[in-house]
C-alpha cells in the first residue's frame, strides 16, 4: 500500500478489488487508495490497462497510467479463461470492495455478476461503474467524457457567449466516477458494520455529471430558458471572470455588494459603490457590459503582480490564472505537501501528485508509485490465496496470470 513509513489512512483495513481501467473506474479505486485501502488492480495479459499505451511516454511509461494509479498494486489476470475467472472468484472472496466500470452485461457474461459474487461473499460491496448506469435506454451506449459533458447539459454552458459550446478542461464527465463512487462505498460500509451485507451499487457518469449542474438546473427551472454560456463569467453576478493585465490576465469575482463596494476602492472610483446604475446585484447584472468594461479599463493597466498585491489589499476575491506547473510550484501548494517523490520501479523517482485529503495530527505515508503490469502478481496470490511458486509458475506457464 505504501513504500514509506506513516500512517496508511482510514482505511489501511479494507482491501479493494479493483477491476476498472481508463479514468472513471481508476479514478473511484484511486481515492479509495489514498484512504489507505489495499487495491488490487487485475489487468489483462499483453498491455494491461488501455491507459498504459496512451502516449506520451518515459522509458515505455505513460504519463497518463502514472496519474491515476498510485497506491495500488498490479495483478495480471486473463478473464477470458475459466481459471483466470475462478481466481477473480476466489479474491472476491477475500476483499471488501469491488469495483468495475464494464459496459453494463460485461460482467454477467464473464460470471462476475454482483449476484454470483455476493453469493460467494455476502459481505462484497459490489460497485459497478458506467457512463448512463444499469438501466434505461442508454444503458449500452458506450460513454467518453466529453459524451457525457455534451448529453449532461454541462457542455452547453460552457464556452464564451456566441461562439460553439467548449467542453470542460478536465475530464469532469469521467472523474465524477472518482467522486460518487467512493461516497457511496464508504455509505456502503457504514452501513454493512450494521448489517453485516454488502450491497450493489449503480454509478452513472451522467447521473452524475447532471447532479454537478446544482444552481444551473434550478435557474432552468426557474425561468423555463436554458442559461447560455458566459464563458468566465458568472450568469446573475458582476464583475465576475477574467480581466485583461497588461501582462496577462487575473479573476476578479463579485458575489456581494460588500465586494462591489471593495471593487470601487481598489479600483479608484469609490463612488461607484453608491451609484444608482450599479448598487445592487441585479442592477449590475443588467448593466454587465458597461461594469465589465470600467473593471477592464483599469486592470489593463496594470501587472497581474501589481492587481493581486492591490486587490489582497482591499480583500477583492480575486485569482491570478496559473499554468499546471505553476500551480503546482506556488507556496501553498508546496505547504500543502501536494507534490511528493516516491520510487517507480522503472523510472527511479519520480513525482507524483500527493493524496489531496489531509489529516492534521497523522504521519501519513507517501503513497507508492504506481505498479508496472504485474508487479504484485505473485505476491498477491501467495499472501492472499495461498498459492505456492509452483502453482504460480504453472499458471503463468499457460498465460492465465502475469
Amino acid at each position: 500500500m505504501t513504500t514509506e513509513r506513516g500512517w496508511a489512512g482510514p482505511l489501511q483495513d479494507v482491501r479493494v478489488l479493483d477491476l476498472t481501467r481508463v479514468l472513471a473506474g481508476p479514478s473511484a479505486s484511486l481515492a479509495l487508495a489514498d484512504l489507505g485501502a489495499e487495491v488490487i488492480k487485475v489487468e489483462p495479459p499483453g498491455s494491461g490497462d488501455e491507459t498504459r499505451t496512451f502516449p506520451p511516454f518515459r522509458d515505455g511509461e505513460s504519463h497518463y497510467y502514472l496519474a491515476i494509479n498510485r497506491g495500488k498494486k498490479s495483478i495480471v489476470i486473463d478473464l477470458k479463461t475459466e481459471e483466470g475467472v475462478q481466481l477473480v472468484k476466489d479474491l472476491a472472496a477475500k476483499c471488501d470492495i469491488l469495483i468495475e466500470n464494464y459496459r453494463p452485461g460485461v460482467m454477467d457474461r464473464l460470471g462476475l455478476s454482483y449476484e454470483v459474487l455476493s453469493a460467494i461473499n455476502p459481505g462484497l460491496i459490489y460497485c459497478a461503474i458506467s457512463g448512463f448506469g444499469q438501466d434505461g435506454p442508454l444503458r449500452d451506449r458506450p460513454s467518453f467524457d466529453i459524451v457525457l459533458q455534451a448529453m449532461s447539459g454541462a457542455m452547453s454552458v460552457n464556452g464564451e457567449p456566441g461562439g460553439l459550446p467548449t467542453k470542460l478542461g478536465i475530464p469532469l464527465g469521467d472523474l465524477i466516477g472518482g467522486i460518487n463512487g467512493p461516497i457511496a462505498i464508504l455509505g456502503a460500509l457504514h452501513e454493512r458494520n450494521t448489517t453485516g451485507k454488502g450491497r450493489l451499487i449503480d454509478i452513472s457518469l451522467m447521473d452524475g455529471m447532471m447532479g454537478m449542474l446544482g444552481y444551473l438546473a434550478q435557474l432552468a427551472f426557474f425561468t423555463g430558458e436554458d442559461p447560455k454560456p458566459v464563458g468566465s463569467q458568472h450568469p446573475n453576478l458582476v464583475p465576475y471572470g477574467a480581466f485583461p493585465a497588461s501582462d496577462g490576465s487575473i479573476i476578479v469575482a463579485c458575489l456581494t455588494n460588500n465586494f462591489w463596494g471593495r471593487i470601487c476602492k481598489a479600483i479608484a472610483q469609490p463612488e461607484l459603490e453608491s451609484d444608482g446604475r450599479f448598487n445592487t446585484i441585479e442592477k449590475r447584472r443588467n448593466a454587465r457590459e458597461d461594469v465589465n468594461a470600467i473593471v477592464a479599463s483599469f486592470t489593463e493597466q496594470h501587472t497581474v503582480d501589481a492587481l493581486v498585491e492591490l486587490f489582497t489589499e482591499h480583500q477583492v476575491p480575486h485569482a491570478p490564472i496559473l499554468g499546471i506547473t505553476e500551480a503546482l510550484n506556488q507556496p501553498q501548494a508546496k505547504a500543502r505537501n501536494m507534490v511528493v517523490e516516491t520510487d517507480h520501479k522503472t523510472l527511479g523517482t519520480i513525482p507524483i501528485v500527493n493524496r489531496p485529503i489531509k489529516y492534521p495530527g497523522a504521519d501519513q505515508a507517501i503513497p507508492s508509485a504506481p505498479p508496472v503490469l504485474g508487479q504484485n502478481t505473485n505476491e498477491v496470490l501467495a499472501d492472499i490465496l495461498n498459492l505456492d511458486e509452483a502453482r504460480i509458475g504453472e499458471l503463468r506457464s499457460r498465460n492465465i496470470v502475469g
